[in-house]
């Protein structure tokens, strides 16, 4: 039976355009209905992503037995539910809970999809097949911020519940594959959800994540505290950047190689964030932006590259859950310490902050880079 790829496309990037748009929605939301601060604000876009992390390798373990279909079903559904949540907190704690189920929904939807996707591919089309699939999570996390900017207000979250629902819908209608549903082993090792091969990957995209959750938590608080009146359209400028940048340049890591592309993007982006920090008016911002968009556009597509030809093909669906999961806990992290840094030392130091994340990303990524002898363990 051929796997609905297209479908379960749309429907990832449904979920991902629903997440995204809470990225925008978060930093006013927080402050202006719960008096939250940089910090209040910061952790409510990243402790989603807790959850993700944690959930991605349990969604791609169940993926790899054949259980894709309920997995991203109920992705779509819980992220609905967390929308839905948000929209009605009564409180910050509450809020955060949302956010917790919202990660968890997200988790589901890309990290069981993915491995449902290149089970009907071949094993040499799998690295190129899963970058282009990639981008239904990239494009939903880049476009997310624009749609939210269009609708604006309460509407956001009404927008948000109806792209997880609408998900879930085109999930279900898909049919069932009854087939290729194995016998679920138990997980005996941590290797058995930590393939061998994955962390250094996963160090790699996890250094790079913490810039890009600067980005998300900060930027536009960053720009408003610089009386800088751009902070309206600077996601919207960093995601156009990004989607261009990822269509017209995914070649490249086929071309080039994974680690040499990461390394070159990544310190792309340590400029711009380095420039965001210094940033006194429009213009550099909006340069600095679009900057910090091209840094981060190919460094999934890169570490997808190194992880699939690290693990060669072995249970894509745990190796590529385990290596997006450092992703969750780079842009996790970056939520609450960047915002942290913000109240305790102002935003261009949580920027500076985050570039030497950026050059320690570079530092990994080099070492990767070095030749192995013969012999020697991927």
């Amino acid at each position: 039976m051929s796997v609905p790829v297209r479908r379960l496309w749309v429907a990832v990037l449904c979920g991902y355009l629903a997440f995204g748009a809470t990225l925008q929605a978060l930093p006013s939301y927080v402050p202006e209905r719960f008096g939250g601060g940089a910090l209040a604000s910061g952790t409510a876009v990243g402790i989603a992503f807790l959850a993700t992390a944690c959930c991605r390798p349990f969604a791609g373990w169940l993926a790899d037995a054949g259980w894709s279909r309920p997995v991203v079903l109920a992705g779509g559904v819980l992220t609905a539910i967390g929308g839905v949540g948000q929209l009605l907190a009564p409180g910050l704690a509450a809020l955060l809970v949302a956010r917790l189920v919202m990660g968890a929904g997200e988790a589901a939807l890309f990290s069981g999809a993915l491995p449902w996707v290149l089970a009907g591919t071949p094993v040499a089309q799998r690295g190129r097949l899963a970058g282009w699939f990639g981008l239904s999570m990239w494009g939903g996390l880049a476009g997310g911020p624009v749609i939210a900017t269009l609708v604006g207000g309460d509407r956001v979250w009404w927008t948000v519940v109806g792209l997880a629902g609408l998900s879930a819908i085109l999930v279900s209608t898909t049919r069932a594959d009854p087939g290729r549903i194995e016998p679920l082993v138990r997980i005996r090792r941590i290797r058995d959800l930590l393939p061998v091969g994955v962390p250094l990957p996963g160090a790699t995209i996890g250094l790079a994540a913490y810039c890009y959750g600067t980005v998300a938590a900060l930027l536009v608080l960053r720009l408003r505290d610089g009386g800088i009146v751009i902070d309206h359209i600077a996601l919207a400028v960093f995601a156009g950047s990004f989607l261009v940048v990822r269509f017209a340049g995914s070649p490249l890591v086929d071309r080039y190689g994974g680690r040499a592309v990461a390394v070159s993007t990544v310190a792309i982006e340590s400029v711009a964030l380095v420039g965001l920090a210094l940033a006194r008016g429009p213009v550099s911002a909006l340069v600095c932006i679009a900057l910090a968009g091209l840094g981060m556009a190919l460094v999934y597509p890169a570490c997808v590259s190194m992880t699939l030809d690290r693990v060669r093909g072995l249970r894509p669906g745990v190796s590529m859950g385990v290596m997006t999961s450092f992703w969750d806990l780079g842009v996790m992290v970056a939520g609450p310490l960047g915002g942290l840094v913000a109240e305790r030392a102002g935003f261009p130091a949580a920027f500076f902050v985050a570039a030497g994340f950026a050059v320690a990303c570079v530092v990994v990524c080099a070492a990767l880079l070095r030749p192995r002898r013969a012999g020697s363990p991927r």
